[in-house]
This record gives C-alpha cells, sequence and structure tokens, in this order.
C-alpha cells in the first residue's frame, strides 16, 4: 500500500483487510525473489539461511489465507508497491559484480530491508486485528511477525560472525 493514496478507510476492518492485501502480495513477490537470492550467496551459510526462510515465506502465504478466511475474505492481493521496489535493489545485488564477500554482505543488507518492512506490516496489522477483537488473525499474525523477527537475527549473525568480516579484508 503506498502511504499516500486516493483509497477511502472508513472502518478499521478496511485497513485490516487492504494491510492484508499488501502483505499478501510481498509474501508472493518474496516467493519469486529469495530463491534467485540463494542462488547469488555463496556462503554456504547464508544460502541455507535464505532456502530456510524460502520455506517459512511460503508458510507466510498460507496463515494470510487462514486469516482472510478467518474475516471472510477473498485472498486478494493488492499490488505491494514498497516491496516491488525493495526487490529490485535485491535483484540489482543479485546482477552485481564484485568481490564475493562484499556481495554477500550486499545481500544480507538487502534481505534485512525485507524483513523490516514486513515486520512493520505485520506489526501494524496483528495491531489492527487486536483492536477489532480478531485474536485469532493476531495470533497468525504475531507467528509470522516472530519468524520474521528471527529471520533478521539470523541474518545479522550470520554477517558480524564471518561475512562482515570478510567483506572489510576483500
Amino acid at each position: 500500500m503506498g502511504l499516500f493514496t486516493s483509497k477511502e478507510f472508513s472502518t478499521l476492518d478496511d485497513l485490516l483487510v487492504e494491510q492484508l492485501q499488501d502483505l499478501y502480495d510481498a509474501e508472493h513477490r518474496l516467493c519469486d525473489a529469495i530463491p534467485k537470492m540463494a542462488e547469488a550467496a555463496t556462503s554456504p551459510q547464508l544460502k541455507t539461511a535464505f532456502q530456510d526462510h524460502l520455506t517459512e515465506t511460503k508458510s507466510h502465504v498460507k496463515r494470510l489465507e487462514q486469516a482472510f478466511d478467518l474475516l471472510g475474505k477473498d485472498a486478494d492481493r493488492d499490488s505491494c508497491q514498497a516491496m516491488k521496489g525493495i526487490i529490485k535493489e535485491g535483484s540489482d545485488v543479485v546482477d552485481a559484480k564484485g568481490d564475493s564477500a562484499v556481495k554477500d554482505a550486499a545481500l544480507i543488507a538487502a534481505a534485512q530491508r525485507v524483513e523490516h518492512y514486513e515486520m512493520a506490516g505485520y506489526g501494524s496489522a496483528r495491531n489492527f486485528a487486536k483492536q477489532l477483537g480478531q485474536d485469532r488473525v493476531a495470533q497468525l499474525l504475531q507467528q509470522t511477525l516472530d519468524e520474521e523477527g528471527e529471520a533478521d537475527k539470523k541474518l545479522t549473525q550470520i554477517a558480524e560472525g564471518l561475512i562482515n568480516t570478510q567483506a572489510a579484508n576483500a
């Protein structure tokens, strides 16, 4: 969702559904982008982290479908312009040339941008669901939010544990 749109939100329910549609589109886009990032990574640990997160991302899609179902709504996608841009930046890194450790560091930075965007989106949607008394929807969103946070921490550990040191010595 663009922050400044011509859409009309008459109720918090409208906003929650729109946020879910945005996240649903973002997760679908990531299912296409993550394999390319895994392939571009040279660190075995980073490749594995991307592959593991792809499996989680597919479960995020399924959880969003459950949330739509709980709300009695169709699982529709609203084009996520922000994720399109973040993925474009990530694909520029995938296509980049240069030192492999520096490229791995850049892949981590791109992936963490994705995670932080998703955490903001899931946190807001979870808060809306809680406010609306949609506790099961809020639980589903919290579960995904927790996984996104763990993915971000794992990327930080990989970066700080080895990749950034290798990149600094390139």
